[in-house]
């Protein structure tokens, strides 16, 4: 597994309201970019792995549209989310 359950619930503590909110948009948007990163790390020593390569696209596409829900709701967090994580706003 890319991610421990200890890693886990330091990214909910981080980016949640609480250290057991799993499903607010933050976390999600958290959760998604840590395994954006791990894909990317496993496609450049696998380049011909075309499975993992659209799995990563629509990760990215889920990631984007949940920025974009985010940045209508709530500017302050998205602007927090995008700066920790270094995404383009």
């Amino acid at each position: 597994m890319y991610l421990k359950l200890e890693d886990k619930k330091k990214i909910f503590a981080e980016c949640g309201f609480s250290d057991i909110d799993t499903g607010s948009t933050e976390v999600q948007i958290a959760l998604l970019s840590y395994r954006v990163l791990h894909l990317t790390e496993h496609l450049k020593s696998n380049k011909k792995d075309h499975r993992t390569e659209r799995a990563l696209k629509m990760l990215v596409g889920k990631r984007s549209r949940l920025l974009i829900f985010l940045k209508k709701h709530n500017v302050e967090r998205y602007c927090f989310i995008t700066d920790k994580f270094g995404l383009k706003r």
